[in-house]
């Protein structure tokens, strides 16, 4: 007994130092929560005055929800000081509320502070910002003219549809060129007039108009080289495809083979002849498609001549072997579901819902394994529920009857019989199923 009380007592002074730290630590929330608020409003006076009132509208209303929200803070602490008694679980509640609150305000204004920060920082920085788009729309409006003379050299190598992708890239980089400098000259202006918000977005712009400008004549640029790259790579899928319909006579003989090779063939010699202007791209991606598709076929071909399709009278046989595992096992659990457990009843359930998928897959060459499988994996569920049944059955049975001596109406057995010729354990697996079904007082009314 006195360890019981010393416990209690240890975990009592436990519960209390947790209060007092509990309420320290609500204390020193709302005094940095609501310092925080001060030092906040003070740095949106400075922004406000940098960058205006539509800028820092965001920041304004930030601030206004935390003190709303602080009020509450504030009240609950006074609560915990007025003459009225709280109890211990009041003042715990109270206390973490301030903690959850005060954390809440601090969570918030970091991240409006950060954001008003980031603004002031591209606004102070704009001086230098917009000289830099300025210096990059110049070095890339020199950059057009030879962008311009690369695309038309191409163009007589390559086709219009592997020029697609640069045909227009010279020009759309020129007009970019003329946007980048129109907003830097709309920030100027709209800068000097007191709009920081309209100044920021247009200088923006300004700076995303010359990456994309930047990045269509870097792709001009890049366009030869992957030309050339893919060039290189389409003769070596030529000379693999022609060596793959070479050793077509050692492929085996199959109509997916025959229409894969047939397909490769097409894609061989739909190529641009020598001299033309031509896709890499695009023949690249077709042929190697082909050979692709050619080499699946083989691959499959051959598979299919190691391991051969079962027939139709085999996966039959096997769905009437797990057909007949299904009935026995179905059978013994209906006829003592009082005594079967979980695991008998999913392996069956999970048997039966297999078996309604299996005509769906009997009939097409592609499924007939799968269907195979599938009534294989029923037979091996039924036999395992079938045996998993066994022995709930053999767990669960009396070793003896009921009612006087050994049996129900004495001797060893019902109506006094020996067990085996009475059948007790199958009328208790009955009866037990009954009990289970609800149909027990039925029986003896």
């Amino acid at each position: 007994m006195a360890g019981f009380w010393g416990r209690r007592k240890r975990e009592q002074e436990e519960l209390q130092a947790q209060d007092a730290d509990l309420a320290r630590r609500a204390e020193q929330a709302i005094v940095a929560a609501d310092e925080r608020i001060r030092t906040s409003a003070d740095e949106l006076a400075f922004a406000t005055a940098e960058l205006g009132d539509e800028m820092t509208a965001d920041f304004r209303a930030a601030l206004d929800a935390v003190r709303t929200h602080m009020g509450e803070a504030f009240q609950l602490h006074q609560l915990n000081h007025d003459e009225i008694p709280d109890t211990a679980e009041e003042l715990r509640t109270r206390h973490a509320r301030i903690v959850q609150l005060c954390q809440w305000a601090e969570d918030l204004i970091d991240e409006k502070s950060a954001a008003i920060a980031d603004a002031v920082n591209r606004v102070r920085n704009a001086p230098q910002v917009v000289a830099k788009v300025r210096a990059d729309a110049a070095a890339l409006e020199a950059r057009v003219p030879q962008a311009q003379a690369t695309v038309d050299r191409l163009a007589t190598r390559y086709s219009d549809t592997a020029m697609q992708r640069i045909a227009k890239s010279a020009e759309e980089a020129a007009q970019l060129v003329v946007f980048a400098n129109h907003g830097a000259d709309v920030f100027e202006r709209r800068r000097d007039a007191g709009r920081n918000q309209e100044a920021v977005l247009a200088l923006e712009t300004a700076t995303e108009a010359t990456r994309r400008a930047a990045a269509l004549l870097d792709a001009v640029d890049d366009f030869e080289i992957e030309a050339l790259r893919a060039e290189s790579t389409l003769a070596e899928v030529v000379a693999d495809s022609r060596n793959d319909l070479a050793a077509l006579p050692s492929a085996p003989d199959a109509p997916a083979v025959a229409a894969a090779a047939l397909a490769l063939q097409q894609a061989l010699d739909g190529l641009a002849p020598a001299g033309s202007r031509t896709d890499p791209f695009g023949e690249l991606t077709r042929l190697r498609a082909a050979n692709t598709a050619l080499d699946a076929a083989i691959a499959a071909a051959r598979y299919r001549a190691e391991h051969p399709l079962p027939s139709i009278d085999a996966v039959r046989h096997a769905l009437d072997d797990a057909d007949r595992q299904l009935g026995i096992a179905r059978g013994l659990i209906e006829g003592h579901r009082g005594w079967i457990g979980a695991d008998a009843r999913t392996r069956l359930a999970e048997a039966e819902r297999l078996r309604v998928d299996v005509p769906s897959l009997l009939p097409a060459e592609e499924t007939r394994e799968e269907a195979l499988s599938t009534a294989r994996r029923i037979a091996q569920l039924a036999a395992e529920a079938l045996q998993l049944a066994q022995r709930d059955i053999d767990s669960s049975r009396p070793n003896q009857g009921w009612g006087g001596g050994n049996g129900w109406g004495g001797g060893n057995g019902w109506g006094g019989g020996g067990r085996g010729s009475g059948g007790g354990d199958i009328v208790s697996g009955v009866l037990g199923g009954l009990v289970i079904g609800g149909l027990l007082g039925d029986i003896f009314d």
